[in-house]
């Protein structure tokens, strides 16, 4: 534990992408195989889920720290971290352990969600009285749900391949999917065999970058495949040995979530894996994404859901086929393969994503402009001879989106944000006018410059009304653009909509409260074309 606190911190003190892989690599080479593989499943995005509601675990480290529970909340206030909070303010340890991180997580972490209440109080008690301050702290973040450090699966991947000399691609494929966090596990990710390949693991997924110039600038017309972007999930179906699996690109197995899919599935040819987008379809055409969001986080559906929101996998790729990798060949002649594999499956839940046919880039404008219409984002751009890569590159795969939806909003709410950004308000909430009231609509926290983050959180500052714990009332005189992707009536909203990917497009100086948009506006974009 102590090796991996020390490697949280150095990671965190440093914006360098080549401090962070040293400092992973040096790490992985020194450390037992069964810490190592635990830092590895932290470390590319699989944290433990909060074992202990916030409020009681507030209210136990007040207790252990003895403040009352306004120092407690003030204090959190000031830091905007609970897991620092509660570092800074509980008494020093009695004894500290040398115990391994391995055995934290299996003994102490892991164990938690299975006692009742009083027992998980007594036993991280037990444990914060057992760890120095960077030992806790790095614990607090495990035991609240909240840990993350700046690094990316990528910089993972590549510190473990400098260090293996394993190619990073061989190591992607290894991370995908489900493994137990074992020694074993971390010894087979870093072998020189590289014919493992368990029948339900997912490729890694290529990804595209968002369209930076004119279409017209990326050459010939017919050196590039059209196809429409869905507003779906991105995932594939895996065909192995009589047996059907189903993951989305956060690497969670869904089958059971979409059984309509499972079925339609089981009449793919033995060692097929298809990429593509699971969307609600009904009646040959898509439903919004607001109805998928009814089903993404039900363990079982009902057959009056299944009946309301369908799904099918519209597939715009297919990576395997007669159980072979298919990646390195070109996109055209992948496409070809995976027409013929659909071919026999037509009228099922199992579909190929249509090749948009315009002759030049002027008629691919023009279809382009009724995307929104036809519940679509835009394009993707993916040039013919392209290869299927890993992660995110440039050059070949390119999402021509359309222009976001955007109001003129007013800052009603601020909360302190976290980590780098602990001690700024960066967390705010949005409201829109009705008559004299402002109604709160979306939160956003991204889109400032850092010069304007400062310049806002002086504002907060002088400017709050109440304190609702760590979140503040903010006087209504700023406002902002705020861009969302897309909108759907909600009753579960004060303002009656709900937006996706909300983000602030520009600091609106020029305009005062009485110009921002009203409830009417903003109801008025559901219907937008």
């Amino acid at each position: 534990m102590n090796a991996f606190a020390d490697l949280y911190r150095r990671l965190d003190e440093t914006t360098s992408t080549n401090r962070k892989i040293a400092a992973m690599a040096e790490y992985f080479e020194r450390t037992p195989a069964a810490d190592a593989i635990w830092a590895v499943r932290f470390l590319i995005g699989r944290k433990p889920r909060q074992v202990v509601p916030t409020r009681k675990l507030m209210a136990w480290a007040g207790e252990h720290a003895g403040i009352s529970e306004w120092l407690f909340e003030a204090s959190y206030d000031v830091v905007g971290d609970l897991a620092e909070t509660i570092t800074l303010l509980i008494p020093p340890p009695t004894r500290v352990s040398d115990r391994p991180l391995h055995v934290w997580v299996t003994q102490d972490l892991l164990p938690l969600r299975e006692i009742d209440i009083e027992d998980r109080r007594r036993q991280i008690l037990a444990a914060w009285d057992r760890m120095d301050a960077p030992q806790r702290f790095v614990w607090n973040k495990l035991i609240t749900g909240g840990f993350r450090v700046g690094v990316s699966r990528r910089l993972v991947v590549r510190a473990l391949a400098r260090m293996s000399g394993i190619d990073a691609a061989v190591i992607t494929h290894r991370l995908m999917g489900e493994w137990p966090a074992t020694a074993d596990t971390f010894q087979r990710l870093l072998s020189t065999d590289t014919s493992d390949a368990d029948i339900s693991r997912p490729y890694p997924f290529y990804l595209a970058h968002a369209l930076d110039g004119a279409p017209e600038d990326l050459g010939p017309p017919k050196d590039w495949q059209v196809e429409w972007k869905w507003d779906g999930i991105r995932g594939q179906v895996i065909r192995r040995r009589g047996q059907t699996f189903i993951w989305s690109r956060g690497e969670e197995l869904v089958t059971d979530k979409y059984p309509e899919l499972a079925t339609a599935a089981a009449e793919l040819p033995d060692g097929t894996v298809l990429d593509g987008e699971i969307l609600p379809w009904k009646e040959d055409q898509p439903l919004p994404f607001g109805e998928l969001q009814r089903r993404i986080g039900r363990k079982r559906v009902g057959k009056k859901l299944l009946a309301e929101v369908p799904v099918s996998f519209l597939a715009y790729d297919l990576l395997e086929f007669d159980g072979r990798d298919q990646r390195s060949a070109t996109l055209a002649r992948r496409r070809k393969t995976l027409a013929r594999v659909l071919a026999p499956l037509a009228g099922s839940r199992l579909m190929a994503s249509p090749v948009v046919a315009a002759p030049d880039w002027e008629a691919r404008r023009h279809l382009h402009g009724e995307s929104r219409r036809r519940g679509v984002e835009g394009f993707m751009l993916k040039r013919c001879d392209s290869v299927y890569g890993v992660g995110r590159r440039r050059g070949d795969w390119w999402k021509w989106k359309i222009d976001p939806l955007t109001v003129d909003a007013v800052l009603i709410y601020a909360q302190r944000g976290h980590g780098r950004r602990a001690g700024l308000y960066t967390d705010y909430t949005f409201a829109v006018r009705q008559d004299d009231e402002l109604v709160p609509f979306a939160k956003a926290y991204s889109g400032l410059s850092d010069a304007e983050i400062r310049e806002v959180d002086r504002f907060i500052q002088r400017n709050t009304r109440e304190r609702f714990g760590p979140v503040r009332s903010v006087r209504p005189e700023l406002v902002f653009e705020i861009a969302f992707e897309g909108i759907r009536a909600s009753k579960r909203h004060k303002s009656g909509v709900a937006v996706r990917f909300p983000r602030i497009l520009r600091w609106r100086r020029d305009k005062t409260v009485a110009a921002a948009d009203t409830l009417a506006t903003l109801k008025g974009l559901l219907t937008a074309p």
